[in-house]
């Protein structure tokens, strides 16, 4: 047989393993059909029906009327099994067992069945009913996919229509995925340890505060606010887990929208020997089905009997070739010879009655028997696997760790205030006069400032930044055609380090256009570009044409034209003789698609029809076929790649048209068509020069990755000529014997355009550092071809292009070697691409894939990120991927890598400010208190809400909502393993940090002789207060632009005018603190400032800004020298026991491949990762050593050798 691997499996051999001494396999698993494979085939039945692991459910089924289990109907299928069919009696057995009728179908007025049919009534003798397991029924298995069957409603119970039928085999509904409910989604997302650190700190915080608001004595006038910061934790809580909600609801609901299509279609069954049509949702196993082509088949079953039935089935089991079918009877007698000690009939193996759910009827007509439905189909089984939960994504996971961290850090800064504060209390309480209450109360205040601590370090702003840069990016996103179904996938994408793309409808239109054309020998269009693939084209057979016909350059070129000035210079006469020969000889036809009126047929024909319309001329199509007399039709057959039609003409001549493959055309040919602009059609000699020409033009188009197609004619007085008389219909092959002495019109060049964004994509992706390539079923020369006029393929560089058949044949060891340079996989299979892709994750690459049909699911699940087209992608294929491209556009993969970076800035620029902004305000809090006589901070309680306020809420929506940046791809992705807070981020906290609390410390404690305030004044100390408050928010204002660029690049404004939000909610803080000072007084203990004081407190904030250019222009490599041991260790992922290299990469490295991102014109190269993991030990004892330590290496290992060379000098002496 000819089918395609099993998914997951590794392709199989083409010599049939054994299964065992005494049951030999048949060679369903090969391919061969060989003589040697034939006389081994054999019919096997002792395993046929063995249960796979997880499927025992769907072999048991209580008070079973018929004489099989869905079980045993579904090991037909994946793979297809004759070992199987004939152990369940062939397509008579089949009949028997499921109680129907072939010629009649299913009966209308089936309901409950009296009775039973047994295994051993339809099963050749002595065949165990479950395999391997003999006759002994298997044991059921919780959490079975069989189990997951939709439940039967009250109606589908005993009584009803096809009642037992249902119960035993289901209905043709897949259950839906169950929706969460709102509070579902809201549990999880508040189950998160930074919501869950807050939630702590927001609830001592309110206890605290409502102690002090209603137990402690406060001055005439003074707010009772203290409860206000738990309130404010608690609201921010809310917001997170309310927005985080809608967020996912949302999402689903636009996936569940984008499914909702109308797949309540009707089909055509036999039901009590009449054709009738039926809801899909109606078939039930034992159904008789029409097939008709251009049918999507829903259900699986076994062909009966028809004329010229071919499948695709490369969406359902990713075989690209068309399958033809073989009736049942056919296939079950040829096994049965077999099983009775015949010699297997030559291609055994390849007779396929197997009709499976996905594929798609291409050709002709006839009826199949129904054997599995619902969930119990191949469609249904894999689509029910992709159900899975969402884990965490990678962010979530450093999140969660830096919310460890800072809940230890917190609590031992707390913990440490808390000790200081404490021993000096008890210090003082000797000489304290204080009541024993006011002794409690100064205690209290110990503990509260102590626990101001931990909630100033928690960052509260934290998860609604990530929430709403999520919520941003996927609601932008899918304006950008990118319907984001795992939020995971939108962070990662931004540090995918790898794209395996589809070719056809994501690098190119998926439309195929008529772009060249020779007529004859005397005028052309198009065709004109150099070719592609100069190296290879000349050496490689293309469109059939031989290294041996290959030329290097026509004698007499053939003049070249725009198509517009090609159409006017054509006569009427020679136009409709174009048309003739396009629109008679086409089996294509006007219709409409998506409400758009197109043609519809084969994409080559289409095309043609499409140059006919738009430039000769033709009318509709039926028109042009209604007014030519068409008297014979030779059908298309691929062994000669030709197909003809004979048309009467008036002056009572035949003339017939041929059309297909252009070398085979032209070597039939010797005449051309000659003088296209005069009135009468006139032909010339095909003169051997003028073949040479003809050819090197078919090479030439070849090259340049155009399918090439002929068109020819030849006329005759007499139809059917003398050499055909007698026969009545005509096949290719009968044609052959007329097909000579014929007319060449001319040869087109046919091709599927690329996209107008994809070579500027490419290039984005390449200045990314993202590797893409390209995966096709072409061959291989079209897919180097297109590959190179994209960018993928660079052979100059080292870039490898490759067929899938010798692909999956090299070993893992010679695939890690092969994959870095791998550039174009052509004529792969599914399964190649799922290699492809295990390697690549195996090489520690971040890979993203692309994918349309069912058979890509299981490719695009074990992908990092898997993309399935949403116009061509199949149900199954959406649901096994994250984000789904509305508009199948390689472009908008490019825009949603954007987009995970934004996502990922946005959470480390927010990080960097909140940071700063917690290490000033814990270290303030703390000195601050230790030195007060009051045991109190310099900003009180007040004062640190709002500056909560503005570092949480405020920065969280202005930071989160920075749409990507055009330079936002000038840089490599990272690493999986990278650290949450980078080397330069690092620099900027701890030097913005230095530089607010110098700031603030001396206006603290050197403001009143520095500025000349009297403290002894209560007025004018209040006044310095207010200074130090006002300077301190307008150092987090200036920072939070500052925290716009995670780079060393100093324009920090760049599309600062294309973010609203970030104006509009700085303006919001500016307005808010002007307002505080001139009215905050009693509530915020504050007085209003003048105008010297305004002016200091700005001019001290904006130093922030110069101080933040000094920190971007200190080398990296300073830091890391000044800081040699800085490790974030606990903002990484938990490592492996056996830690990859890049993980156990110092910072030095980290430094090393910052500074190399920034080169952006940069040459492309393989992703360093791949190279580490080939170059292995050497690579991880030098390659992140600087040159510092690399030449005193040297100079350590030249002495050493020098001193060993005269100890052996001296040996040799003596």
């Amino acid at each position: 047989m000819t089918d395609a691997s099993p998914t997951g499996n590794e392709p199989s051999s083409s010599t049939p393993p054994q299964r065992s001494e005494d049951a030999p396999t048949t060679a369903q698993n090969g391919t061969s059909t060989s003589g040697d494979a034939r006389a081994g085939f054999r019919v096997d039945v002792h395993d046929a029906l063995t249960p796979d692991p997880g499927t025992e459910d769907m072999f048991v089924v209580a008070n079973n009327k018929f004489a099989y289990a869905p079980g045993q109907l579904s090991k037909l299928f994946n793979p297809k099994s004759h070992d199987a069919y004939y152990a369940l009696g062939g397509l008579a057995g089949l009949e028997k067992g499921l109680r129907t009728n072939r010629e009649t179908g299913l009966s209308l007025d089936e309901t409950t069945l009296d009775g039973a049919v047994t295994w051993e009534d339809v099963a050749p003798k002595g065949t165990p009913k479950y395999g391997a397991n003999g006759d002994m029924e298997p044991v059921p298995k919780a959490g079975n996919i069989a189990s997951t069957a939709p439940e039967l409603t009250p109606d589908q119970h005993q009584g009803n229509a096809y009642a037992d039928r249902r119960r035993v085999f289901s209905e043709n509904r897949l259950p839906e995925k169950k929706s969460k409910t709102l509070l579902q989604l809201a549990w999880i997302t508040y189950n998160d340890k930074v919501l869950i650190l807050l939630t702590i700190a927001a609830v001592v915080s309110l206890a605290l505060g409502l102690y002090q608001s209603i137990g402690v004595k406060h001055e005439d006038g003074a707010p009772k606010v203290e409860w206000v910061e738990g309130v404010a934790i608690m609201a921010a809580i809310i917001i997170v887990v309310v927005v985080g909600t809608l967020n996912d609801w949302q999402m689903e609901r636009q996936f569940n929208r984008l499914n909702a299509k109308h797949n309540d279609r009707t089909v055509k069954v036999i039901r009590s020997g009449k054709s009738a049509e039926i809801s899909v949702f109606d078939v039930m196993v034992g159904d008789v089905m029409h097939l008709f082509a251009g049918d999507l088949v829903p259900v699986d079953g076994v062909f009966i009997e028809g004329h010229g039935v071919k499948c695709d089935e490369s969406s359902a089991t990713g075989e690209s070739d068309l399958l033809k079918k073989t009736a049942g009877d056919e296939v079950f007698a040829a096994l049965e010879e077999v099983a009775k000690g015949g010699k297997p009939r030559p291609g055994i193996e390849k007779l396929d009655p197997y009709i499976i759910s996905g594929s798609k009827i291409n050709e002709g007509t006839g009826t199949f028997l129904v054997t599995a439905v619902g969930v119990n189909s191949s469609y249904g089984r894999i689509t029910m696997a992709m159900h899975t939960e969402q884990e965490d994504t990678p962010l979530q996971k450093k999140l969660n760790n830096l919310a460890d961290w800072i809940a230890k850090f917190g609590g031992g800064a707390a913990l440490l205030l808390f000790i200081v504060l404490f021993i000096k209390f008890c210090v003082a309480l000797p000489g304290n006069p204080d009541t024993p209450d006011q002794k409690g109360q100064t205690f209290l205040r110990v503990f509260i400032t102590a626990v101001t601590v931990v909630v100033v370090a928690v960052p509260e702003g934290l998860p609604l930044a990530v929430t709403l840069a999520l919520a941003f990016a996927t609601t932008r996103m899918m304006r950008d055609n990118n319907l984001v179904r795992v939020l995971k996938a939108c962070e990662t994408m931004g540090n995918a380090t790898t794209i395996c793309s589809d070719k056809t409808g994501t690098l190119t239109q998926n439309k195929m256009t008529a772009v060249a054309m020779t007529l004859g020998k005397t005028i052309s269009f198009g065709g004109t570009d150099p070719p592609l693939d100069d190296d290879e084209a000349t050496t490689e057979k293309s469109s059939g044409v031989g290294s041996e016909n290959t030329v290097t350059n026509p004698t007499t070129p053939v003049p070249n034209v725009p198509v517009a000035e090609f159409a006017k210079s054509l006569s009427e006469t020679t136009k409709k003789l174009i048309i003739q020969a396009n629109a008679v000889n086409s089996t294509a036809f006007e219709g409409e698609v998506d409400g758009e009126q197109t043609f519809i047929g084969s994409k080559t024909e289409v095309a043609l029809l499409i140059f006919c319309r738009d430039y000769m001329g033709a009318a509709p199509v039926q028109e042009e076929r209604s007014n030519a007399n068409v008297v014979q039709v030779v059908p298309f057959d691929s062994a000669v790649k030709y197909m003809a039609t004979v048309v009467k003409l008036p002056n009572g001549k035949f003339r017939a048209y041929v059309k297909g493959a252009s070398e085979i055309l032209l070597a039939q040919c010797t005449k051309v068509l000659a003088e296209p602009a005069g009135d009468e059609l006139t032909t010339a000699e095909l003169t051997a020069e003028d073949n040479e020409m003809l050819l090197h033009t078919i090479t030439s188009y070849a090259g340049q990755t155009l399918r090439t197609i002929g068109s020819s004619y030849r006329d005759f007085d007499s139809w059917p000529p003398p050499e055909l008389a007698g026969h009545s219909e005509l096949t290719a092959s009968e044609f052959n014997k007329v097909h000579s002495d014929m007319t060449l019109i001319g040869i087109f060049g046919i091709k599927d355009p690329l996209r107008t964004t994809v070579k500027d994509a490419i290039k984005d992706c390449q200045r990314a550092g993202v590797y893409v390539r390209m995966v096709t079923g072409d061959n291989l020369l079209t897919g180097r071809a297109i590959a190179r006029e994209c960018g993928i393929y660079t052979p100059e560089s080292g870039g490898i292009a490759m067929e899938g058949p010798v692909f999956r044949r090299k070993s893992p060891e010679e695939l890690k070697q092969l994959v870095p340079h791998l550039q174009v996989l052509a004529r792969s299979s599914p399964e190649d691409k799922r290699i492809l892709v295990r390697t690549l994750k195996e090489l520690g690459e971040t890979v993203a894939v692309t994918g349309d049909g069912t058979n890509d699911a299981p490719a695009l699940k074990m992908a990092d990120i898997g993309f399935a087209m949403g116009i061509a992608g199949t149900e199954v294929a959406k649901e096994a991927a994250a984000i789904i491209l509305m508009d199948d556009n390689f472009a908008s993969i490019v825009k949603g890598i954007s987009w995970g970076r934004a996502v990922n800035d946005a959470v480390k620029k927010f990080l960097q400010f909140q940071l700063t902004v917690n290490v000033t305000a814990v270290v303030l809090t703390f000195v601050s208190a230790v030195a007060s006589d009051k045991e109190e901070s310099v900003l009180n309680a007040v004062q640190l809400l709002w500056v909560n306020l503005i570092m949480d809420t405020f920065a969280a929506l202005a930071l989160a909502t920075d749409p990507p940046t055009p330079s936002i791809l000038d840089r490599k992705p990272d690493r999986k393993s990278a650290p949450l807070i980078t080397l330069r981020m690092s620099k900027m906290i701890i030097g913005q940090a230095i530089l607010q609390l110098v700031i603030t410390f001396v206006l603290n404690f050197a403001g009143a002789s520095l500025l000349g305030y009297d403290m002894s004044i209560e007025d004018e100390a209040m006044h310095l207060r207010t200074l130090v408050f006002n300077t301190f928010v307008w150092l987090q204002i200036f920072n939070e632009l500052n925290n716009r660029r995670l780079d060393n690049r100093l324009n920090i404004f760049e599309g600062i005018t294309k973010n609203y939000f970030f104006i509009a909610i700085n303006l919001v803080m500016v307005g808010g603190q002007i307002l505080i000072i001139f009215v905050g007084r009693e509530a915020f203990k504050i007085l209003p400032l003048s105008g010297k004081e305004w002016g200091l407190s700005i001019g001290l904030g904006a130093m922030s800004l110069p101080w933040g250019a000094l920190i971007r222009l200190t080398p990296d490599a300073w830091v890391a020298k000044l800081v040699p041991d800085i490790s974030f260790a606990f903002l990484r992922r938990k490592k492996k026991p056996a830690a990859t290299d890049d993980e156990a990469a110092p910072v030095k490295a980290v430094v090393a491949d910052t500074e190399e991102s920034e080169d952006a014109d940069r040459s492309f190269e393989p992703p360093l990762r791949s190279w580490t993991s080939l170059r292995g030990e050497r690579a991880r004892t030098h390659i992140h050593r600087g040159f510092g330590e690399y030449m005193h290496d040297q100079k350590v290992k030249a002495k050493a050798k020098a001193k060993g060379d005269s100890i052996k000098a001296d040996a040799r002496t003596i």
